[in-house]
């Protein structure tokens, strides 16, 4: 899969390039020539899916709308004008993933695709009690089932955006170091069984009112068992542009400096996934839309250490409507960036 997706730009950046390079990163499993952009320099991939030109584009196609996900994905794609890197997709408790159909998408030779799945493991046991073994059970089965039938690489997020399930009362089994040792027991099972394909991702919400919790930086659950490090930030009142989206802030969290900027510092050695972001309608200001996505083609390659884009598509996102196109305007601004060198990918034979 990596050798037939290679992120394609004209601005490459390094492993450890820029303010927020990845730094050091393992020796790239594939590599060709950027093709059709005049550029000379290589663009290669690492064993972690890392690219090192530009970025991944990935989309979750028509969230809510009860479409089986390739004809939802075919859609979404139809309406950008490309087809995704990444496809987000959503499963919980005891569901086996990838579904046939979810496989699929991966092995279409024309249209090869990279899988993010976002899997809730349970709604019924707490974070202590999965940490302590009760979901073995189901780790190893769904384990069987990935190497049995998926072998190809795909990104993992195991139970996102935790902050607000967080109990800090010390016996509730959901503190944030219940939530650490959670994640930690569920991917090393997972390795033990035989599942070496998952890029392990841990997903936080990008809100300065959580990231400023006395336990948030206990979340984390070690470098060890994660390879990507995501925020799922959207472009709500307080948004006006990237910039503001990326390190959002509030006058109310003043010592917040923004996810990118802690990122950086806190991970300066792994690739950043926006593994949700979107924007809402504007009451009013039925340009907003556009202008924002303007806003992110312009200033994207100010952000080297954002490796992914993953836009969440939905008429019915808890928030608002996140769909790209809801003005003619906004749908042109979306298709320019989707389109823009700096997340083009070159398919190659497999």
């Amino acid at each position: 899969m990596v050798g037939a997706l290679l992120g394609a730009s004209s601005a490459c950046s390094g492993a450890g390039g820029g303010d927020g390079g990845t730094g050091a990163s393992p020796a790239p499993e594939s590599r060709t020539d950027l093709l059709g952009l005049g550029a000379s320099v290589p663009c290669e991939v690492t064993a972690k899916l890392i690219p090192s030109c530009g970025a991944w584009w990935g989309i979750a196609p028509e969230v809510f709308s009860g479409l089986p996900p390739g004809m939802a994905l075919a859609r979404a794609e139809r309406r950008m004008g490309r087809r995704a890197d990444i496809v987000h997709l959503y499963h919980r408790e005891s569901e086996l993933f990838p579904s046939k159909e979810e496989r699929a998408l991966v092995e279409d030779r024309r249209r090869p695709r990279m899988l993010l799945i976002n899997w809730k493991p349970s709604f019924e046991h707490t974070w202590a009690q999965i940490a302590a073994g009760a979901l073995d059970a189901r780790i190893d089965r769904l384990a069987a089932h990935l190497t049995k039938h998926f072998r190809e690489r795909f990104f993992l997020t195991i139970h996102h955006e935790p902050e607000n399930d967080v109990r800090a009362e010390p016996r509730s089994g959901m503190t944030a170091d219940d939530y650490a040792a959670m994640y930690r027991r569920v991917v090393l099972r997972l390795r033990a069984k035989g599942v070496g394909n998952a890029v392990t991702v841990m997903t936080y919400m990008g809100a300065p009112n959580w990231a400023s919790k006395p336990w948030f930086e206990r979340l984390y659950p070690g470098d060890d068992v994660v390879d990507w490090v995501a925020l799922d930030p959207y472009a709500d009142a307080r948004v006006n542009d990237f910039d503001s989206l990326i390190n959002k802030r509030r006058a109310d969290y003043p010592g917040w400096p923004g996810f990118y900027r802690w990122m950086q510092t806190r991970f300066p050695s792994k690739p950043i996934m926006v593994a949700e972001w979107g924007a809402f309608e504007r009451a009013g200001d039925h340009t907003f839309k556009r202008r924002f996505f303007d806003s992110v083609r312009s200033r994207i390659q100010r952000y080297p250490q954002v490796k992914a884009m993953v836009y969440f598509d939905s008429a019915l996102a808890p928030r608002g409507d996140t769909r790209f196109d809801t003005s003619a305007g906004a749908g042109r601004a979306f298709r320019d960036l989707a389109r823009d060198s700096y997340f083009r990918s070159t398919p190659v034979e497999r």
